[in-house]
Order: C-alpha cells, then structure tokens, then sequence
C-alpha cells in the first residue's frame, strides 16, 4: 500500500498581503520538501456545495463567495484575508480532505497527507477566522460519517493554536472524537480542559509556553490511550507544524523529532483500531524552514505505517 499526496496548485492563487504568515511560499517550500518521496500524487478536487453544507450553511458559503475580490485582496477580520482566487482554493482545501477520506477508506491508498492552503481548523460554523475558510477536516470527518456510514471517527489536532473551528463544528456530533493540544495562553484564546464536548467528544490538553518534548509527551501518552478506548474507524489528522521552537507565531519547544513521535502514535494507534486507515491535513507552520523539515518528517512516518 501506499501514501497518497493531495495537492492543487489553486492553492498558490490564495494571495494574502506581503508579510502576512500564511502566504503562498509555505506551499512551494513544503513541496520542494517533498518532491523526491515516492507518494501516490493527486490532483485536489474542488469540493461540492453539498460536501460544505455538512458543516458551514448555504448562507455562510454564499458570504465567503461573494465576498471574494475580481483583484486585490479583500480583509474578511485582522487575520483573514481573500484574494481573486481564495474560494477556489478554499474549494480544493476542502475537496483535497474528502477525497483522501474516500481514497483510504476505499482501499485505494493506505493513508494520505492533504498539503493544501488556506488552512481548515479555525473556521467556525458561521465565521471565518485565523486564516481559514472552511472547516476542511471537519467537513471530511462528516463525509466519512456520512458517505462512508462509520460510526467513529477521531479527529486530532497538533497544531500550536485551539482548533477552535473544529470544535465548533463537531461539539455536538456524538460519533466522533476530536482531542487536541495547543499552547495556553495563546490566540484564540479558547480550548479549555473543561470543555468536554455535548457527548464528552472532546479533549483540550493546554501547554504552557516553552514546553517541549517532555510535557508534550506527558499529555499525548494518556490521549492516545483515550483514542484506542474510542476505536475509531478512521483517524484524521490535523497537522499543524508550528509548535516547532523556531515558529514565529508561538512560544512552544517542539523539535522534528517530536513531530515523527506524534505522527507515529498516532500511526500505531491507528494500525491497532481502524486499519491503519489515516487521512491528515495541514494546518499551520510558518518559519519555512521548519514547516518543510518537519512536514517531510510526518509524512514519511505515514509512508512507513502504510507499507
């Protein structure tokens, strides 16, 4: 079996302003990074209206398109920007995760990796935020509920920053599971350990600035345990690469090898209860340098779980 990339070069077309973090230049570098592994390559299709409305309603589709600039460059709030072609990659963002659900689930790859830009996590039901449109592993957490009939999914997020959208758009869905850690205090301000979800769904694990390898791991052991007791049939992955300690936009102390340490629990705990069927997503990760190495390191642990 193989490892799939999904990618699009519509993602090169969402321009945010000079000196804005997430710019187009994360994508060409992650690629270059990636460009000498032997991966199953695929285009991202664009999703569906209908693959949104699982999470986001018309209404708020209907507000991010008309709200994309003919030129130029249009602020939806302080972080969040559109340009001409900002929908369309928001589209194949989306449509990059639900077609890696359906490739795993199918049987066609043995997991996948989306490296896709805007990014997802932080797009609420109705409100963009954090550089995100649309709630890309949410929307493929659903799909796989939905079109695939599981009735368990686990959702994990790594990234330094709450995967606030995510958690807004699965806080009431009783089949899955959505654990995350990020750095407290931290924009957005949100992820709690008290917040349990309507179905006890959700896990918050809260890291204070500076925490590296050892409080990292101390956190995650547990969590992994809670996943295996939830034995999900699919686990997505949101893969943020800036808790590493040379991100601008954070104060955590992850090294590379704690990114190919998290990736391969989670590969385990997903070899052990679903198959080892895997679909993970990019999320943030801005010093370029980092984002690279640490995003090739992820990606060949998948290689290898899916040998």
């Amino acid at each position: 079996m193989a490892t799939a990339l999904f990618t699009h070069a519509d993602a090169l077309e969402h321009v945010t302003p000079e000196g804005h973090p997430e710019r187009v230049a994360r994508i060409e570098h992650l690629l270059h990074a990636l460009a000498g592994l032997d991966l199953v390559r695929e285009a991202a299709p664009e999703a569906t209206e209908a693959h949104l409305r699982l999470c986001h309603p018309q209404r708020y589709i209907d507000r991010i398109r008309s709200a994309i600039p003919d030129s130029g460059q249009f602020q939806l709030d302080a972080d969040t920007w559109l340009s001409s072609g900002s929908f369309r990659a928001g589209l194949r963002g989306a449509g990059a995760a639900v077609a890696a659900v359906d490739a795993v689930m199918e049987g066609r790859v043995a997991n996948a990796f989306c490296a896709m830009r805007p990014p997802g996590h932080h797009a609420e039901t109705e409100t963009p935020m954090g550089f995100c449109l649309f709630g890309n592993v949410a929307i493929a957490a659903k799909h796989a509920l939905e079109a695939h009939g599981l009735s368990r999914v686990a959702v994990v997020d790594f990234d330094v920053h709450h995967g606030n959208g995510t958690q807004d758009l699965l806080w009431d869905e009783a089949r899955t599971l959505f654990i995350g850690s990020h750095q407290m205090p931290l924009w957005p301000g949100t992820g709690g350990a008290e917040d349990r979800g309507a179905h006890d769904n959700v896990l918050n694990l809260p890291l204070p600035p500076g925490s590296g390898t050892a409080e990292m791991r101390s956190v995650w052991t547990p969590a992994l345990s809670r996943i295996r007791a939830f034995q999900p049939e699919l686990l997505i992955i949101s893969a943020g690469f800036d808790a590493h300690q040379d991100d601008p936009l954070a104060q955590l102390a992850w090294s590379v090898d704690d990114f190919r340490w998290i990736t391969r629990a989670l590969c385990d705990v997903a070899a052990e209860t679903c198959g080892g069927r895997v679909v993970s997503c990019l999320e943030g990760g801005y010093d370029l340098g980092a984002l690279s190495e640490s995003g090739k390191a992820h990606v060949e642990i998948l290689m290898e779980a899916g040998q």
